[in-house]
């Protein structure tokens, strides 16, 4: 699903690749979650990311999460567990998950708003080939509050 350009055979590593653990996940925002709250989340979550060395990109749009994150795998198991834990999220959906010695996708934390049209082609495709019951009725729970109005009140129900 991501064999995207950008991901080197082990011919091409430089010497800097490391073993990274990747988790790539979305879920839907619990109530009372804006941007105002996300733009805190994520001032906080890069000091603490830089510390921990963890990069990866941050999608909010219309009450869904998209993060991709890679780090040391220690270190992204912790992220995981703690991310189970936060209440500012459900409906968790794992869409990859590998640990591999390479370079870096992202070597900066960033976040990015997109259109919740955007989101839900990424939800569509991970629906595609989703084999796990839970995550097939997670994403159709997600994709169903995506669908729930006008975009302008998706995420403030």
């Amino acid at each position: 699903m991501f064999d995207e350009p950008g991901f080197a055979g082990r011919h091409d590593l430089e010497p800097d690749a490391i073993m990274l653990e990747t988790f790539v996940y979305c879920s839907r925002a619990a109530e009372g979650v804006d941007a105002a709250e996300v733009t805190r989340l994520v001032e906080f979550s890069q000091t603490r990311n830089v510390a921990r060395q963890i990069t990866g990109v941050l999608v909010f749009g219309s009450g869904v999460f998209f993060q991709w994150v890679e780090g040391p795998p220690a270190e992204v198991r912790a992220l995981i567990e703690n991310l189970h834990g936060d209440s500012r999220h459900h409906d968790i959906v794992t869409l990859d998950r590998s640990v591999e010695l390479r370079e870096r996708l992202y070597p900066h934390w960033e976040m990015e708003q997109v259109e919740a049209s955007d989101i839900r082609a990424v939800l569509e495709d991970a629906l595609e080939t989703a084999e796990d019951q839970n995550n097939i009725a997670a994403l159709h729970r997600i994709l169903g509050h995506l669908g729930a109005g006008p975009l302008s009140e998706v995420g403030r129900q």
